[in-house]
């Protein structure tokens, strides 16, 4: 048996949090200053990790390539396995143009650019980044909205600022569900508490929008239909994340802020030409006037709605339980690891839903989908391989940094550094968004932030006394806000709209507004963690 230690370099807190902290600046320095490739940064980050567990922490070479694998595999499955499979969905629309039809039809529902922004950027943005996440949204929804006339620096701007608040449950619930994993803890309770942040954000963020597209004039014309919509998906986020289930958060708040658009009246008044003369400086793609029959546009909508529908039947009691009983629980091979108390650590057991997980669900729908769609099964084969080629650089990203995690947690030194910044006391509360922000700012993923920060948050929330799932959520919540200023994000916007090279000036429009919504979620954080705003946690 491997026994972590906390102060393992000369009998010192502080030097044992120094080097254990080697692996994290490794990878931060690599991605933000050297400008490495992901996928390398991870590798020599992993690399990093082990040769800290090894020499620093004595835990044992078998033991230490174990604890990789089981990040490794972690990332392959269930993560990956959601990923690739809601990517493939997507695909599938795109190789019959039904994803033309759907975005004509986004186009139809109001000729108010400020309005299409909200139904494109926000409302759709949510939609794809519930599917499919990883930068995804950014890309498709700034070539829809150059294609419906907007300018192309506006377009990412919009795109990108919209792709805050649904982050944290993107890809299915990818993020909290690695969060869940690396920190122990109920990926209910996670799941419970991040739906009362991010949300607060979704209030905010459609009034962002429309003054970004049209400064103050926007806000005070259509301030009604873009709170309407942040309100309808803010508590649909809430419900679903704290009653229904996390992977259905942002389909369920994407759907209904997409309905209420529809809903308000003064969403449908056509705009007055002087909004769309200052608007609209781009070039309008013609295939927007194009006719498409009702049952195609039906088709279009199918592939979502069979996903809402499958994860909703999945929900219920008595299929929960059927599937569940798929799930394999065994102990893990060559891993033997207790915490500086003696007692075992979660990780020596692996847990395997092969039916009950997102992944398996999101197949079952794409099924549906092929066959919805009239895609031959040779064809939806093709695309399926095409879209694991399309994700091999995120693919070997994401297994490396989680590999990387798990050895950090595993060998002790995410609980070093964890005792170490619990020095901070009350001050943690405050700093602990700014981290998760920090760690998708360079990184590009909340994924990637939890898994390197998750299990640091909690040691640290349980040294200070302050509540474990609170600074769990608030890593995830705070990265959100990472992800409109991550170099990864600003290039796949500036690649989209055709503007390779000026990823700068998209930051410099962007940063204010990622800076100033992680003070407020800061603020949010802080007064959860104390008697001021304590009664909104669960």
């Amino acid at each position: 048996m491997y026994v972590q230690e906390l102060e393992p370099v000369a009998d010192s807190l502080g030097l044992s949090a120094l080097v254990a902290t080697l692996p994290l600046v490794i990878v931060l320095v690599l991605l933000g200053g050297v400008r490495m490739k992901a996928h390398l940064a991870g590798l020599i980050g992993l690399a990093a990790a082990a040769l800290v567990a090894l020499f620093a922490y004595g835990m044992p070479l078998d033991q230490t390539l174990s604890g990789a694998a089981q990040g490794a595999v972690f990332g392959l499955f269930p993560i990956l396995w959601i990923v690739v499979n809601a990517l493939w969905v997507y695909r599938m629309t795109v190789r019959t143009r039904h994803f033309d039809i759907l975005r004509r039809s986004f186009g139809r529902l109001s000729d108010d650019p400020r309005i299409q922004a909200l139904v494109v950027a926000f409302c759709f943005g949510a939609l794809l980044e519930a599917l499919a996440g990883f930068g995804a949204p950014v890309a498709i929804c700034s070539v829809m909205l150059v294609a419906l006339g907007f300018e192309p620096v506006r377009a990412a701007v919009v795109a990108l600022v919209a792709n805050t608040a649904p982050v944290a449950f993107g890809a299915m619930g990818t993020p909290v569900v690695t969060l869940a994993q690396v920190t122990g803890l109920p990926l209910d309770s996670v799941a419970s508490v991040v739906g009362r942040q991010t949300p607060l954000l979704a209030l905010v963020v459609p009034l962002v929008l429309v003054g970004l597209v049209d400064g103050r004039r926007g806000l005070r014309e259509t301030w009604v239909p873009a709170l309407a919509c942040g309100v309808a998906f803010a508590v649909a986020q809430f419900a679903a994340s704290n009653y229904v289930s996390a992977q259905l958060a942002d389909i369920g708040a994407a759907l209904a802020g997409a309905g209420a658009l529809v809903a308000v009246p003064h969403a449908r008044r056509p705009a007055a030409e002087p909004v769309r003369a200052a608007v609209l400086t781009g070039v309008r793609s013609e295939d927007l006037d194009e006719h498409d029959p009702r049952p195609e546009v039906v088709r279009a909508y199918a592939p979502y709605a069979l996903i809402v529908a499958i994860f909703s039947l999945a929900q219920i009691p008595a299929v929960k339980d059927l599937l569940a009983k798929a799930t394999r629980t065994f102990d893990w091979p060559f891993l033997d690891v207790a915490n500086p108390d003696g007692d075992p650590v979660s990780g020596n057991v692996f847990s395997w839903p092969i039916v009950s997980t997102g992944g398996t669900l999101v197949l079952l729908a794409g099924l549906c989908t092929a066959a919805v769609l009239g895609v031959h099964a040779r064809v939806a084969v093709k695309e399926w391989v095409a879209t694991v080629h399309e994700l091999r650089f995120a693919i070997l990203t994401v297994t490396s940094v989680l590999a990387l995690a798990y050895v950090m947690n595993l060998s002790g030194q995410a609980a070093t550094i964890g005792h170490f910044v619990a020095a901070a006391g009350a001050g943690l509360a405050f700093l602990s968004p700014v981290l998760g922000w920090f760690g998708v700012a360079v990184s590009g993923s909340d994924t990637s932030a939890n898994a390197l920060f998750g299990a640091l948050q909690v040691t640290a929330a349980r040294e200070s006394g302050l509540s474990p799932e609170l600074l769990a959520a608030a890593n995830s919540s705070g990265g959100v806000l990472g992800k409109m200023i991550s170099p990864q994000n600003l290039t796949i916007a500036c690649a989209a709209v055709g503007l390779a090279g000026r990823e700068g000036d998209l930051l410099r429009k962007v940063l204010p507004w990622s800076i100033g919504l992680l003070l407020v979620m800061c603020l949010i954080v802080v007064g959860q963690s104390s008697a001021v705003l304590e009664w909104m946690l669960p």
